[in-house]
């Protein structure tokens, strides 16, 4: 059994210009309506990897749907949003004058979030149980499909590789965030991996 978890590609939303936290909350909105540029090559490892999965999952957002068909136009892929990115929490504070880049912003709203601030997203602990269950529901799909590959986000893609581990599965590799990266994930010897 095998599953493998790849980020999707490159978003087409590449405003990059400094903007204020209420901007950014809007920024983020362009970002997940938008869809994944398409690439000239595309890594050799992970398009095998989905060509040879007998099922492919994704989250529900536009970015990893299209990733997917991108990969493998003929798969069949089941949406679901249990795989969708973690959302960043909101600023709400005033901050006049202040503007920065999206990146940045970003950086500033994880910090804020591992330190326990989760205004209008899930919560840490709401994540981490959210994970337990993607994984649960991929091991399921391992079980009866034997190979799968999860074509999700790269930062919720690390909670569920977590919890794979912690279950009994293994990588050869270090699970990666780079866009379109396959991680694959075998059950170690004489476990059932549940």
């Amino acid at each position: 059994m095998e599953i493998s978890l790849v980020r999707h590609g490159k978003s087409k939303h590449i405003e990059n210009t400094r903007i204020t936290c209420l901007e950014y909350k809007h920024w983020i909105e362009k970002y997940d309506d938008s869809g994944v540029a398409e690439e000239e090559i595309y890594p050799a490892h992970t398009i095998e990897k989905v060509k040879e999965a007998n099922i492919v999952v994704t989250s529900h957002l536009i970015r990893s749907v299209e990733s997917a068909k991108l990969l493998h136009s003929a798969s069949n892929v089941i949406s679901d949003s249990i795989y969708t990115e973690i959302a960043l929490p909101t600023i709400s504070a005033k901050l006049p004058g202040v503007k920065l880049t999206p990146a940045i912003w970003t950086v500033i709203t994880r910090c804020l979030w591992f330190a326990g601030y989760s205004k209008q997203c899930e919560s840490l602990r709401e994540v981490k149980v959210r994970a337990e269950e993607a994984a649960y529901h991929l091991i399921r799909f391992a079980h009866e499909h034997h190979t799968v590959v999860l074509v999700g986000h790269g930062f919720f893609n690390l909670f569920i590789g977590k919890e794979l581990r912690r279950r009994g599965w293994n990588s050869y590799t270090k699970q990666s965030t780079t866009h379109w990266n396959c991680t694959p994930f075998f059950l170690s010897d004489k476990k059932d991996g549940q």
